[in-house]
């Protein structure tokens, strides 16, 4: 399974729709466009997950330093995910608390 990205920009913050899977093959694309698009100046990303299929630990490592990323420009990152497996992941690491995590990206973009 591959990885899909698109980036839009939405009501001044970028949104990196993802799907597929995440794991140690296809992280590097996510994290070369989250570096990519802070270089670029977006600062306020929401990393919208609902397509994703499966995350390991590579890709939540890509998260945690996409976030130190934005956050060293005083920006933010929130993720978009409603899926009971991929929250499970986020609660067992204990990274729901580090992440604003959101059920659509309506309620990402209205934060």
């Amino acid at each position: 399974m591959d990885l899909t990205l698109d980036a839009q920009e939405k009501g001044g913050r970028t949104v990196i729709s993802v799907g597929g899977e995440i794991d140690v093959y296809t992280a590097p694309k996510l994290r070369d466009t989250i570096t990519d698009l802070v270089a670029a100046g977006a600062y306020d990303l929401v990393v919208d997950l609902s397509a994703v299929e499966f995350l390991d630990s590579t890709g939540l490592g890509v998260l945690v330093g996409g976030l130190k990323k934005v956050r060293s420009h005083d920006g933010s990152m929130s993720l978009v995910c409603a899926q009971d497996r991929l929250l499970k992941i986020f609660r067992i690491t204990g990274l729901a608390k580090v992440f604003d995590i959101h059920p659509d990206q309506e309620t990402a973009l209205a934060q």
